[in-house]
């Protein structure tokens, strides 16, 4: 069993327009960072948080990246004492995936701690207990790609059926977040309870067409199926310069735009880098004549998940 151990893992998209709670991928960056320690002090505490954050819990059952270390602890029938430091590269209520970056470290810097070697169904069960904290729902649209990397489609949830999709190489995201907090309980709360079937269709046919232009890289089709006809058109007033910065990013030459899991944060895709790069620029432009304060990232769809950053076995 080691001493201490330290676990990145990084921001995602869920959603990605037409896969409500069906869809994500994993970006490069940024991300949260959880260290773990053993103490000879009984329970699980949290001794310090730091970063991009908002005040968190330090109770350790009311927050994201405690709860799946509970969880795990009770999973093994281990009784240790731990103490968890949290870093946040993630805002809270930013839209790409803060909750789950915490609860997915946790979970993985947990394993690694106690030698516990869980298999990733298992470390993804922990993490969803952070997750319920942050929703009070199962949805594993960013745990899922936050802890494999990739692009995932979760095909179901009873049980859950995670489907890893292959997707271009040169195929590029273009992240910007308008620095406005919308909790995600919040904003669910917003979706509507019942759907016409004509939308049900559109959406259907836009995510099976999504799935099917990463597989054949068929960029074109990509772009024709980025439309999420559900919960944007009841999210996007939250979002200032909404339409603008999606008009903006067409212009530069993005695939599609879209509301990056329940906002603020808008994710664009895109066939190369520099059209990607060029997309946050148009975008980034528009917030900056609204005088709105926002972070702006360019990625990849990263390939890699959750990770131990190091690990130390010295004594107590």
């Amino acid at each position: 069993m080691r001493t201490e151990s330290i676990a990145y893992a990084p921001a995602s998209v869920s959603n990605v327009a037409c896969g409500f709670d069906i869809m994500g991928f994993a970006l490069e960056r940024p991300g949260d960072t959880v260290t773990l320690r053993l103490s000879d002090r009984p329970g699980v505490r949290i001794t310090k948080i730091t970063g991009n954050s908002s005040p968190l819990p330090m109770n350790p059952a009311e927050n994201t990246a405690g709860a799946p270390v509970i969880a795990m602890l009770e999973r093994l029938g281990i009784n240790v004492g731990i103490e968890i430091e949290i870093h946040k590269g993630l805002a809270l209520g930013s839209g790409i995936g803060s909750s789950a970056a915490s609860a997915v470290a946790a979970a993985v810097a947990c394993n690694a701690l106690l030698g516990a070697e869980l298999p990733n169904d298992q470390l993804l069960s922990c993490a969803i207990e952070g997750e319920r904290i942050a929703s009070d729902a199962v949805h594993v649209d960013n745990l899922s790609p936050c802890l494999l990397g990739g692009f995932v489609l979760v095909r179901g949830y009873s049980p859950i059926d995670i489907v890893p999709i292959r997707t271009p190489k040169s195929l590029w995201c273009t992240i910007i977040h308008p620095h406005v907090e919308i909790k995600t309980k919040e904003s669910r709360k917003s979706l509507p309870r019942t759907v016409c079937l004509s939308d049900v269709v559109a959406q259907t046919g836009n995510a099976a067409g999504l799935i099917a232009g990463l597989l054949y890289e068929d960029f074109g089709l990509i772009g024709r199926s980025l439309h999420d006809v559900i919960s944007e058109p009841v999210r996007k007033h939250l979002i200032p310069g909404f339409a603008a910065m999606k008009q903006a990013a067409a212009e530069a030459g993005a695939l599609g735009c879209s509301i990056s899991g329940s906002g603020p944060s808008l994710f664009a895709l895109s066939s190369s880098p520099e059209i990607a790069k060029r997309v946050g620029d148009t975008m980034s432009g528009v917030l900056e004549g609204l005088g709105c304060k926002h972070s702006l990232y360019v990625s990849p769809i990263s390939q890699k998940g959750a990770r131990i950053i190091s690990t130390q076995d010295h004594a107590l």
